[in-house]
């Protein structure tokens, strides 16, 4: 794949706690400039982002996060939340507390309380890959293909690590074939992005390659 053509997978993201609003407009610029699949934001600036863009690039935000441990009711309210305030796409982060306790309905559950609030939109699973046994992955990865979500995500960003080639081999291998994936974190050049992609990711959440771009180091 090209550049061009890697990018357009890309959730150009920032979600710095520091981020403020010309810096979402930035990013907003450069998603639209490179051509990506969406921008990935702090849900605060969703309703700004959504004017400030025109409807020009996806807004992507993030629900549950970075820990995943609130309730299903406050995920599903921030999901709504985000909707109305004009998000295209959410990434939401499971309770790892319910797969410690191995209640793993009550995983599906809190998974579909978000897919119900984000009917007609796109619903990213984030499952933090750097916690979890590989048994866990394998267990995560039947319950999101069950949930009716669209993509699996390996990461947050905010944890100890992030994406990792094994973890997506892992996650195309035990998901179902129509659930897709997204990699993130650790996606620091052109050649991981395309390795990432041979693997079987079919979204990345990465700053960093626009940042190549800007920069001219390629």
């Amino acid at each position: 794949m090209n550049h061009q053509e890697i990018l357009s997978l890309c959730d150009h993201t920032n979600l710095n706690p520091r981020a403020g609003l010309d810096d979402i407009k930035k990013l907003i610029d450069e998603g639209i400039k490179y051509g990506c699949a969406s921008v990935c934001i702090p849900p605060t600036h969703v309703y700004g982002a959504a004017k400030y863009s025109g409807g020009k690039i996806p807004v992507c935000t993030v629900i549950g996060f970075p820990n995943g441990y609130m309730t299903s009711r406050v995920k599903a309210y921030e999901t709504e939340d985000a909707i109305a305030s004009g998000a295209n796409e959410i990434d939401m982060v499971i309770n790892l507390g319910m797969l410690q306790d191995r209640v793993y309905k009550d995983i599906a559950r809190d998974i579909e309380a978000c897919r119900k609030a984000s009917s007609g939109y796109v619903l990213k699973v984030i499952i933090e890959c750097c916690l979890l046994s590989e048994n866990e992955k394998k267990v995560l990865c039947r319950i999101v293909s069950e949930s009716g979500a669209d993509f699996i995500k390996t990461s947050t960003g905010f944890s100890t690590g992030g994406a990792t080639r094994e973890d997506v081999a892992l996650m195309r291998e035990n998901c179902f074939p129509e659930l897709k994936i997204k990699a993130a974190g650790g996606i620091r050049s052109f050649v991981d992005a395309q390795d990432f992609i041979n693997l079987g990711a079919d979204r990345l959440g990465t700053s960093r390659l626009v940042k190549i771009m800007e920069e001219g180091i390629l």
